[in-house]
Formats: C-alpha cells, structure tokens, sequence
C-alpha cells in the first residue's frame, strides 16, 4: 500500500514521486536540438570552398603542365571553377604555348634553310607530331654510303645551331628507295637507311645537341613520300627526316612552306 505524502501545511499528496517528470520532455527537445545544429554546422563546413587548397592546387597544375604560377588576380576566378574545368584550361593553355614554340621553331628553319628549300632539296613541315625538315639524301650522302661530305655538315650544322638549346626530343629518319643494295657495309637498304640515321645524330652531337634528346631510326624503303617507277620519285624517297617532337601532341598542323 503506497504511503500518502504531506506537504509543509500537512496536507495530504500522492504517493512519493508524483509530479517529478512531467519537464523530462525538455530533455528530448534539447537533444533534438543539439543534433539538428550540429548536422547544420556540418552542412555549412561541406559547402563552404578552401580557397587556400584551390590556390595550391592551381599553382601545382601550372607547374606540371610547364605555366607558372597564377596571380592573385586570376587565381579568385580559376578558385571558382570545377577541379575538371581547371584541367582543362591547364591543358588548353599548354597546348597554346608549345603550338607557338613549335610555329616559332618552323619558321626559324625556313629562314636558315630557304636557299635549300627554294632548290627542291630541303622542305620543312609541321605535323601533328611536331616540326619535320627533310632534307634529301643527294645533298648529304654519296651514292650508296653513309659518310657526310662537309657541304653536308654545313647544312646540318645550321639545323644544329637552332635545336641545341631546344628542349624537345629530335628523331631523324633514314629513308632509301626500293632499288636493291648489297656491299660489305649494307647488305640491305635496312643497314643504310639506319647507319645514315646515326650519322647525323653522331653529327647532332659533336655540335651541342645532348644524345638524351636523340633518337636513330631506319626505314628502309618502307615509307616512301614518291613512286620509285621513275629517278625522280626514287631521288624523293632518298631522304633523311629530321623531327622535333612536340612536347603536347596535337592534329595534323598545315605545311609551312
């Protein structure tokens, strides 16, 4: 049996605890509460950009892609952009500075060479993979040799002058045409094509070019730019290619001519 409670006049209560929880509903509340500001303030620390790390993060893109670093003016408007959309501009302005480097590389071959380019002996190209000087075999081999006479090395050297400061790679390809070779030396278009390569990259060498940046390769016959049915296409056919790769390849540019 519950025992009765009596208050300070001695009136008699309810059993003992009676009216003690009716405000325990405040506790709740206050949870609620609580938790809601708290998911807020999580919300708003989602939401809210680090200018801070967007800037570190552009000014290590423009390094990577070979930019510098952007000023504080141009940096609020790259801050704003999606980490894709800033990729993306990167790329697009590399692209833009090596396509004028290799525009300005063209050119300067063009001036250096025109004597050689007005006679038919030499054209200069750009490509997709960058800037291609061919430079037919007449003007730099003997028949069926490999040894470069000195007007060749004059020639070559002018070419040297210009790309031993350049930072791009450089490829030179030997080319024949499909007329059969055999002799100590070259048993096949094969051997020739490929020591007459390395000539000029031993040449390349001697006049400042750093052998990390070269590359030999002989065809052969097997990519001929003419017919070999006629002297004429066989003569276009015996060529050396000389090609400073671009650094951020793109498609095929229009001749420089």
């Amino acid at each position: 049996m519950a025992r009765k409670r009596y208050d300070d006049n001695g009136n008699a209560g309810h059993g003992a605890g009676a009216g003690d929880n009716h405000d325990r509903w405040l506790i709740s509340y206050a949870d609620f509460i609580t938790l809601l500001f708290a998911f807020f303030v999580v919300m708003y620390a989602i939401s809210v950009v680090n200018e801070g790390k967007y800037k570190v993060l552009s000014d290590a893109l423009g390094s990577a892609f070979g930019g510098n670093p952007e000023t504080p003016q141009a940096s609020s408007a790259i801050d704003a952009l999606p980490l894709s959309g800033i990729i993306a501009r990167k790329r697009a302005e590399a692209a833009k500075r090596e396509r004028e480097r290799m525009n300005t590389l063209a050119r300067d071959l063009n001036n250096s060479l025109m004597p050689l380019i007005q006679a038919g002996k030499v054209r200069v190209v750009q490509t997709g993979r960058g800037v291609s000087v061919e430079i037919n075999a007449s003007i730099l081999f003997a028949e069926a040799q490999a040894a470069l006479g000195e007007e060749s090395r004059e020639t070559l050297g002018t070419v040297a002058d210009l790309l031993k400061n350049d930072p791009h790679a450089i490829e030179v390809e030997g080319h024949t045409d499909n007329l059969p070779i055999a002799s100590p030396l070259f048993p096949s278009n094969w051997e020739l094509s490929a020591v007459r390569a390395s000539s000029v990259v031993r040449l390349f060498i001697d006049n400042g070019i750093a052998p990390a940046r070269l590359t030999a390769v002989g065809h052969g016959a097997n990519q001929p730019v003419a017919s070999n049915g006629d002297e004429a296409g066989r003569a276009r056919n015996r060529r050396v290619a000389i090609t400073i790769l671009t650094a951020v390849p793109a498609a095929a540019e229009p001749a420089v001519r």
